[in-house]
C-alpha cells in the first residue's frame, strides 16, 4: 500500500496525528498544517488511504492555526460529497448546507409588517385593508440580518477530496449530513415540522425491485432512528431512545395510494422466524428460493407464488403487490381463522337518566344513529345491532325482524345481570331496519320525563358483555353522569385540594379495579369498548378510561354539553357519525418483528399485550397510534436493517386478512450519523407516551422531570461527542439541525393539560388529555402540543383560495403574543379546538366583513359558528377554518371560540395557553427553558 506521502504531489506532506487520530496535510514550503480529516489508524483494515488522494489547491484555504474539530463533527464542515456518489442515491434531494450567520438575540420575535405592507398596497386591486400603515418595517419572519458568513471557497473542494471514502455508515450507502444548529440564537421555526424526516438512505440494491413504495410511509410506520446504531452502546451514548410509532390502519384521503389486496391467499413466510415476504428479501437458487431479511433463513417459494390464478396462467412474479409494497394487505386463508369470520357487531349502551335526556344528549345520540345507518358499515349485510338504556335500571328493547314492531322489557335488579330475553335483543341490522328505525324515533319520547338521578353503567356494561360475547364487536357507551349503582359504582373523588401536589396523580389512576378487569374479560372475548362521556360535572373520566385502554376502544369527552348549543349537537354528532362510519378491523392481533440483534422491549397505547409481544386488539379503530420501544440486544452486522409489523384481523364486511407494513433503515458505527437521522416527531410522540405512563405510576412532577431530564441528556451527549466544545464550558447550546424543534415540543408536552403544572386543571379534562397524547397519530399529536398560529387579516392574497392541492394556507408563525396585534385577527388551532383572536383595536369593516356585526362592541365571546358571507374576504376566512378541520385524519370535530383581547379571562387564557412560547403562570418561556437546558448541559 503506498503511504499517503507517496500520494500526494510535491510540496506536500502528510502527517499521522495519533493525540487526535487524524491526518495532517503540510505544505513544505511554509511548514503549516493547511487542512486535517480524521483517518482510521496506521494499519486499521478500514484505512481509506489507497484511494486517491490530492490536496487542495494551494491557497484554496489556510488556516495559521491547527482547527481542533471532534472527529465526528468533521462531516459538518464537509459537506455532502465527502463520501462520493451513490449511485442509488440523488444528490438533489440532499439539503445543501447552509453557512448563515445566525439571527440576533434581539431580533429572536420581530413582528412580521412586511406582509402588512404588501396587504396595504393591495387596496387598489380589490384587498380590503383593516389596518393604518405602519411607521416602520420589520424584518419578516425567518428573514435573515444582511451580514451572512459565505462559505470559504475552499470548503467544496475540500470534500472533494474524500469522494470514495467510506466511514460509518454499513455497505457503503450514502451517509446522513450533520448540520449543527445553536439553540441560543435560533427560534423555532413552525415550518421546520412541516420538512420530512431524515431520509432513509439504504445501500444500493437493498430492495430487489425499483418499487417508490418498498418503503413504508411514515404515516403507517416511522422510526425515531432513520439510521440503526450497530451496537447498543453506541445508542446509549446518543441517549436517543430507538422506538417504532405505528398507525397500521390509518384513515386514506383522495389522492391516497391504497394498500394494495393480494387476494390468490399464497402467503410466502420464513419458516423460522415467520417474517412476511417482502421488498427486501433476496432469491436464491435461481429463484426457488428466498432468504428471509430478518433471520437470514433460506425458504422454499410457494409453488403457485408465479401463478396468476385471475387468468389461470403463469405469471409475473415481479409484478405482485408484496414485492412491489412495504404496506400490503392480504386474503388470509383457513388456516390463519380459529372461527369464521365474525361479522361486525354494535351495542349501543344509552344513558337515560334525567341529566342525559335534559342535556339533549339522547335526543342528539339518537337522531345520529338514525342518519348514520346507512353508513354503519354492513356490506355483506350481516351486521348486527342492539341498543340498551339505562339509568338506575336498565332497559332492553326487542325487535322483530321484518317489521316495525319493537317491545321494552325492564330489569331493575342490578346485581344479578341478566338478559330478559334470548332473542330478539341482538339483531340484523338489515333485517330489523324498520324496527329500529322506530325504536331510534321513539327513545328519546319515552325517557322525556325521567326524573331518575343515578347511573348503573356496570351492570349495563355486563349485559351488552353478555349479550355479544359469544361473537365479540363493539360496545359504544354514552354516558352523562358518575356511575352509582351496581358493579363498578364510584364515588366523587375530584379534591381541589389534591390538584397541583403530590397527590394529584392518585386523581389520575382508576379509582375501582371493576374496569380493569372487566376490560379484560373483554379483551378475551373480542368485545372493545369505546367511551362517550358528556357528564357537566365530575365523570372519573381517568377511571372509565380504563375499559377503551385495555380494548383498543377510544374515548371521547363533551364537559358540560348540552344540545341547545348548535356548536355542542353540531361536534358531538359528527364524531359519532364518523366512528359510526368507520371501517374498523376485528378480533385483531398484531406483533412486531426484526432483525437479528433487534428486540421489542415495550408497548405503548390502546391494546391488551397477551404475550411478550403480541398485542391484542378486539376493534382497531382507524387513526389510532402505538408506540413499541426497541432494544438492541447484539451487535449489527448488517448493511441495514428490517422491522415488519403484522396485523391479522378480520374486516368488516367479513373477511379475514393480514395487513403487513414492512420499513428498511441501514445501520451505522457512526455516532454523527445517529444523531443526524434522528426523526424529531417520532421521538416527541414516544416521549408524550412515556410522559403520560410515568404520569400515571409515579407522580406528575416525575413526568414533567423525565422529560427534562431527557432533553439534557440529549443536547449533554451533542455537545460532548459532536462540538469542538467537548465536556467544557461554551457560548452555545448545540443540537442537530434535524433536531432543533425538539427542544421546543418538549416545551409543548410541559405545557400541555395532560403534563401540565398547575392547581387549576380538573381530573377529567387531564385524564382526557392524557388519553389523546397516548392515541393521537403524529400527524394530530404535533398540533396538539404544538399549535399553528395564523395571522389572516394581513395574510397574503392566495392565502384562502383554491391552489395545486387545495387551500392555500397562511404562513406559520411562532407561538408567542409578540405576534399579536390590536388590530389584527389570528386563527390558532391545536387540532381540538379553533380560536379566532380579534384584537381591541379591530377596525369596524373587519368585524363587518367577517361576522357581519356593526363594530367591536357588539361581538359576543365564546363558541360560535362562522357566518359564510357573500365577501372575498370572509370566504377566504371560511375555507381556512374549513381546511384546518379537513386537513388531519380522524373523526374529531374542532369547535370554534371568538376571542376577544379584552373579553373573558378565562378563555383568553385558554386561547394564550396555546402560545407555548410566552411564560405562563409557573411555566417558563421558551427562551427561559432554554436557558434552564443550557445551565444543565454545562453544569
Amino acid at each position: 500500500m503506498a503511504s499517503p506521502v507517496q500520494q500526494l504531489p510535491p510540496g506536500w506532506a502528510a502527517e499521522w496525528d495519533a493525540t487526535h487520530q487524524r491526518y495532517l496535510f503540510i505544505e513544505t514550503a511554509s511548514g503549516k498544517a493547511q487542512w486535517e480529516h480524521p483517518l482510521q489508524a496506521p494499519g486499521d483494515p478500514m484505512d481509506p488511504r489507497s484511494a486517491s488522494v490530492s490536496p487542495p489547491p494551494a491557497g484554496a484555504l489556510h488556516h495559521t492555526k491547527r482547527r481542533q474539530y471532534a472527529a465526528g463533527q468533521t462531516q459538518a464542515y464537509y459537506g455532502s460529497d465527502a463520501l462520493g456518489p451513490d449511485p442509488g442515491y440523488s444528490a438533489a434531494a440532499a439539503p445543501q448546507p447552509q453557512l448563515q450567520q445566525p439571527a440576533a438575540p434581539q431580533q429572536l420575535f420581530t413582528p412580521g409588517l412586511a406582509a402588512e405592507n404588501q396587504f396595504a398596497a393591495q387596496q387598489g386591486q380589490g384587498q380590503p385593508s383593516y389596518f393604518a400603515p405602519p411607521q416602520q418595517e420589520y424584518p419578516s419572519y425567518g428573514q435573515q440580518p444582511q451580514q451572512q458568513q459565505q462559505p470559504q471557497p475552499g470548503v467544496n473542494q475540500l470534500a472533494d477530496q474524500f469522494g470514495q471514502m467510506n466511514m460509518g455508515m454499513q455497505g457503503g450507502q450514502k451517509p446522513f449530513q450533520l448540520y449543527t444548529t445553536n439553540l441560543l440564537t435560533s427560534p423555532p421555526d413552525p415550518r421546520e415540522l412541516d420538512r420530512p424526516a431524515p431520509e432513509i438512505r439504504l445501500p444500493h440494491g437493498a430492495a430487489i425491485t425499483q418499487s417508490p413504495y418498498a418503503q413504508a410511509d411514515a404515516s403507517y410506520q416511522r422510526c425515531t432512528l432513520n439510521a440503526i446504531p450497530t451496537t447498543h452502546s453506541l445508542l446509549n451514548k446518543s441517549k436517543i431512545p430507538l422506538a417504532l410509532i405505528l398507525t397500521p390502519y390509518r384513515s386514506l384521503k383522495e389522492g391516497d395510494e391504497s394498500v394494495p389486496v393480494v387476494t390468490d391467499t399464497v402467503i410466502a413466510r420464513c419458516r423460522r422466524c415467520r417474517t412476511y415476504i417482502n421488498p427486501y428479501v433476496t432469491f436464491i437458487d435461481g429463484g426457488n428460493r428466498w432468504r428471509c431479511c430478518v433471520c437470514g433463513m433460506s425458504n422454499e417459494l410457494p409453488q403457485l407464488f408465479d401463478w396468476d390464478a385471475v387468468r389461470n396462467q403463469p405469471g409475473d412474479r415481479w409484478a405482485r403487490a408484496e414485492l412491489n409494497h412495504a404496506v400490503v394487505e392480504f386474503v388470509a386463508p383457513t388456516e390463519y381463522m380459529v372461527r369464521p369470520p365474525q361479522p361486525a357487531v354494535y351495542v349501543f349502551l344509552i344513558d337515560v337518566s334525567h341529566s342525559a335526556v335534559q342535556s339533549g344528549m339522547v335526543a342528539t345520540a339518537t337522531r345520529t344513529i338514525l342518519e348514520n345507518l346507512d353508513r354503519i358499515p354492513n356490506e355483506d349485510q350481516r351486521t348486527k345491532v342492539a341498543i340498551i338504556a339505562f339509568d338506575v335500571s336498565m332497559y332492553f328493547f326487542s325487535m322483530t325482524p321484518g317489521s316495525s314492531d319493537c317491545s321494552m322489557l325492564v330489569v331493575s335488579d342490578v346485581d344479578d345481570v341478566f338478559l330478559p330475553k334470548p332473542t330478539d335483543l341482538l339483531v340484523n341490522l338489515h333485517e330489523s331496519r324498520a324496527a329500529l328505525e322506530a325504536l331510534l324515533g321513539r327513545i328519546n319520547e319515552m325517557f322525556l320525563d325521567n326524573h331518575i338521578i343515578g347511573s348503573a353503567l356496570g351492570p349495563a356494561l355486563q349485559a351488552g358483555f353478555k349479550l355479544m360475547s359469544p361473537i365479540g364487536g363493539e360496545i359504544i357507551v354514552l354516558s352523562s353522569s358518575l356511575p352509582s349503582v351496581g358493579a363498578g359504582a364510584l364515588k366523587n373523588r375530584e379534591d381541589p385540594k389534591a390538584l397541583g401536589t403530590s397527590k394529584e396523580s392518585q386523581l389520575l389512576q382508576a379509582a375501582s379495579p371493576f374496569y380493569k378487569t372487566f376490560a379484560i374479560d373483554c379483551s378475551r372475548a373480542q368485545v372493545s369498548v369505546t367511551m362517550f362521556l358528556f357528564s357537566a360535572s365530575y365523570q372519573d373520566v381517568a377511571t372509565l378510561a380504563c375499559l377503551p385502554h385495555y380494548t383498543s376502544g377510544q374515548t371521547y369527552f363533551y364537559p358540560a354539553f348540552n344540545a341547545s348549543r348548535t356548536e355542542d349537537a353540531v361536534k358531538f354528532a359528527h364524531e359519532f357519525g364518523e366512528v359510526l362510519a368507520m371501517p374498523i378491523m376485528l378480533e385483531a392481533i398484531m406483533r412486531v418483528r426484526a432483525s437479528k440483534g433487534l428486540r421489542m422491549s415495550s408497548f405503548h397505547g390502546n391494546f391488551f399485550v397477551r404475550s411478550t409481544d403480541l398485542l391484542a386488539m378486539p376493534v382497531v379503530p382507524h387513526d389510532q397510534s402505538y408506540a413499541v420501544e426497541v432494544q438492541i440486544e447484539d451487535n449489527i452486522t448488517a448493511p441495514f436493517v428490517v422491522f415488519q409489523t403484522a396485523v391479522l384481523h378480520t374486516t368488516c364486511f367479513g373477511e379475514r386478512r393480514i395487513r403487513v407494513v414492512t420499513s428498511a433503515l441501514p445501520t451505522t458505527n457512526n455516532l454523527s450519523e445517529v444523531f443526524a437521522s434522528a426523526d424529531q416527531v417520532a421521538l416527541a410522540t414516544l416521549l408524550a407516551n412515556k410522559a403520560v405512563e410515568r404520569s400515571l405510576t409515579h407522580k406528575l412532577e416525575d413526568s414533567r422531570d423525565a422529560l427534562f431530564s431527557k432533553m439534557v441528556e440529549i443536547l449533554t451527549s451533542y455537545k460532548s461527542s459532536m462540538t469542538a466544545a467537548g465536556a467544557g464550558a461554551s457560548a452555545q447550546l448545540a443540537i442537530c439541525d434535524n433536531m432543533k424543534m425538539l427542544p421546543v415540543l418538549i416545551l409543548g408536552l410541559l405545557k400541555n393539560v395532560g403534563i401540565r403544572q398547575s392547581a387549576q386543571i380538573p381530573p377529567d379534562l387531564r385524564a382526557y388529555a392524557q388519553a389523546l397524547l397516548t392515541t393521537l397519530p403524529s400527524q394530530r399529536l404535533i398540533p396538539y402540543i404544538y399549535p399553528n398560529f395564523y395571522s389572516l387579516h394581513n395574510m397574503p392574497p392566495e392565502c384562502g383560495t383554491m391552489g395545486e392541492h387545495g387551500i392555500i394556507m397562511p404562513p406559520p408563525l411562532p407561538l408567542t403574543s409578540e405576534r399579536l396585534e390590536r388590530h389584527g385577527l389570528f386563527l390558532i388551532e391545536d387540532g381540538q379546538t379553533i380560536f379566532l383572536w380579534i384584537g381591541r383595536d379591530a377596525v369596524p369593516q373587519l368585524i363587518v366583513d367577517v361576522f357581519n356585526l356593526p363594530n367591536y362592541e357588539t361581538l359576543r365571546s365564546g363558541k360560535t359558528t362562522l357566518p359564510l358571507l357573500e365577501n372575498p374576504f370572509s370566504q377566504r376566512v371560511h375555507a381556512i377554518v374549513e381546511k384546518t378541520r379537513e386537513m388531519r385524519r380522524g373523526p374529531y370535530y374542532q369547535q370554534l371560540y371568538v376571542v376577544k383581547e379584552d373579553g373573558e379571562p378565562p378563555l383568553r387564557l385558554w386561547a394564550l395557553s396555546c402560545l407555548i412560547q410566552d411564560r405562563a403562570d409557573v411555566l417558563p418561556s421558551y427562551q427561559q427553558f432554554i436557558s434552564q437546558l443550557k445551565d444543565k448541559v454545562h453544569a
